[in-house]
């Protein structure tokens, strides 16, 4: 699940459902329509959790990337 971005590539590992869960339990903000991800919307969900969260997209692709 490779997605690149300008200056940085997003890439999911393993089972999303389980990152959600994770994401959820560390920004409780964030709702299951924050966190909707389909192959090929990356830029979709970073540009979601940067509005919510806050942070830059590079610190979210970091963010997603690390769980």
């Amino acid at each position: 699940m490779g997605i690149t971005g300008v200056g940085s590539s997003l890439n999911l590992k393993g089972d999303w459902n389980e990152s959600k869960g994770k994401l959820k339990q560390q920004y409780a903000q964030l709702t299951d329509e924050d966190l909707e991800y389909s192959e090929g919307k990356g830029d979709e969900l970073i540009g979601r959790l940067q509005t919510k969260l806050g942070k830059g997209k590079r610190e979210i692709t970091k963010l997603l990337n690390d769980l």
